[in-house]
């Protein structure tokens, strides 16, 4: 009798054990070699950064609140560090990639990135964060898909086709560097690419195939590093469905504008006489209109695509129009199962507004941009690692700048730019473009609701424009040349995170800061410890670890 009673209670711990494990949420590991090599995007030889010897480098897919665990190593020979663009790494800045949350990997090391998107779906990217590294590749698309009980607003698609589509340089990003360094300019950019191709190789073979009849998923993501692009196909609507993270009202469109740093889904009805088809992208706001193709190809098909390319738009206005156009789908669920339409960010009351203008100067005779005056310099060590180690006395100063800009002759400062804000206030950020170009900004750590945008400068009376039912939650917006654009979002994520122009030219030229959000009650309920694996640099080297955030 003793013996079945210790089995039966051996059992009970097993199964313990057991239904333990498996609340766990699943792991998806990867091991990444990072190298330079040599490939021909636009039919001249050039140095890429290749992941696994691939260009783009591999997709992470992925479901929701999975965790994702990378080794990386780093064969450059340069320092690395990639950062996940739009997953909000929740209490979790450490595996953020950016040089203000992490030392970087250095040459001839490794590092094992581990992170989740958690209570995330939609489609992100990743790319290398240090200065123009991003110019030379280095990117690759993240596909977070729901949970299998939580219901997606469409049918499941025949097939999910990605396409990262952007603007490239054939100078090595180290002389962008250089230039810039020296005062010049990057210029613009030699052409685009799809998939790390040019045009000759996105259509010989075709890029895509579909069958007659049925539904595909295109996930577009805007990968370059300057220039707004335009994205439509030949003879077929566009049936827009996700963007960065949120289910959308699902509207149809002839083509798409899609900025500097955003990503997009839409459906795709092969419901046209079997051929071949052209996906078409091409630059917005210049005066020289650069495009690229891809082909689509019918299954068993054999009718070349036609040559007339279908027109894109021209003019901010269209693109302002159709931004309005964009609706959350509040009737979906998210990737929890409350419906989207559950958190009412409109009846939130506003407890801070900071406006963010941005600010261009000479500095040593040579141009910088910033933001409120500051233009901000990267530190040795890590603006996260300093405050965390309480040894940011002499490295940086925190709210240099204010939650109003200066006067606009005021002259640019360089220094590292932290702004600390309040846990869990609901915040209003204004962006202000008084520049002839378009801008594209992104927060890190955070989804937030592009609620108005219009021209000139921004002033509560704006506030009437307003959308504040339905506006997209998502991760980047743009913000049109001398207009303003407005988000709203709750600072509820604790950590160091990056504000940044996606403009990756003036990201390097200092129009970049990072927000502090920290949680009085320092509780890992709030905010994660540094990671065992954490590296360290600077002046947190050799001193002893701090006290562990509570336990509450």
């Amino acid at each position: 009798m003793t013996t079945m009673r210790a089995s039966a209670a051996l059992l009970l711990v097993v199964a313990g054990l057991l239904a333990a494990v498996r609340a766990e949420d699943p792991y998806h590991f990867f091991e990444w070699k990072v190298t330079y090599g040599t490939r021909s995007p636009l039919g001249v030889a050039q140095k890429v950064i290749l992941i696994n010897d691939m260009f783009p480098g591999p997709t992470i897919n992925c479901t929701s609140n999975n965790n994702i665990v990378i080794n990386v190593f780093n064969q450059l020979d340069e320092p690395l560090l990639f950062t996940w663009h739009g997953i909000q790494q929740r209490k979790n800045s450490w595996q953020d990639g950016m040089p203000g949350t992490m030392c970087p990997i250095q040459p001839g090391t490794n590092f094992t990135y581990h992170w989740q998107p958690k209570d995330q779906i939609g489609s992100f990217f990743y790319m290398p964060s240090i200065g123009m590294q991003r110019a030379a590749g280095g990117y690759g698309i993240i596909t977070v898909h729901s949970r299998p009980l939580i219901p997606v607003p469409f049918d499941e698609p025949a097939a999910d086709y990605h396409v990262l589509v952007g603007d490239w340089y054939t100078k090595d990003h180290t002389v962008l560097a250089k230039n810039l360094d020296a005062g010049k300019g990057i210029g613009r950019p030699a052409g685009l690419i799809i998939n790390g191709k040019n045009e000759k190789d996105a259509s010989n073979p075709p890029m895509y195939t579909m069958e007659a009849g049925k539904v595909y998923r295109y996930r577009v993501c805007n990968v370059g590093i300057k220039t707004s692009l335009n994205v439509r196909i030949q003879n077929h609507i566009l049936k827009l469905v996700e963007m960065e993270g949120s289910h959308t009202v699902q509207n149809t469109y002839d083509s798409l504008d899609v900025h500097v740093g955003q990503c997009t889904s839409f459906l795709v009805a092969a419901d046209q006489k079997p051929g071949d088809y052209l996906l078409v992208a091409s630059t917005r706001f210049m005066k020289e209109i650069n495009t690229i193709t891809a082909v689509i190809r019918y299954a068993g098909s054999n009718t070349p695509a036609s040559p007339k390319l279908p027109e894109g738009p021209t003019g901010w206005a269209w693109s302002i129009n159709q931004w309005r156009s964009f609706r959350w789908n509040l009737t979906a669920s998210a990737a929890r199962p409350n419906p989207q339409g559950s958190y009412h960010y409109g009846q939130i009351n506003i407890t801070r507004t900071i406006k963010l203008c941005i600010s261009k100067g000479k500095v040593d005779g040579k141009d910088r941009y910033g933001l409120n005056g500051v233009s901000h310099v990267n530190t040795e060590t890590p603006l996260k690692l300093a405050q965390y180690f309480n040894a940011s006395t002499g490295l940086f100063e925190y709210n240099l700048i204010g939650d109003t800009p200066p006067a606009a002759a005021t002259t640019v400062k360089l220094a590292p730019n932290v702004l600390s804000a309040e846990y869990r206030t609901f915040i209003e950020v204004i962006f202000e473009n008084p520049e002839k170009s378009i801008d594209s900004f992104h927060i890190n750590g955070y989804a937030f609701f592009a609620a108005g945008m219009g021209p000139g400068i921004w002033t509560p009376d704006c506030r009437k424009t307003y959308n504040l039912l339905d506006t997209v939650s998502r991760h980047t917006i743009q913000v049109y040349p001398r207009s303003w654009t407005a988000v709203m979002l709750t600072f509820d994520n604790a950590g160091m995170w990056n504000v940044r122009s996606n403009m990756w030219e003036r990201y390097y030229l200092g129009e970049q800061m990072y927000v502090s959000v920290t949680s009085p009650a320092l509780s890992l309920r709030d905010e994660y410890n540094m990671p065992e694996n954490g590296l360290r640099c600077g002046k947190v080297v050799g001193l002893p670890l701090p006290p562990s955030y509570l336990t509450s």
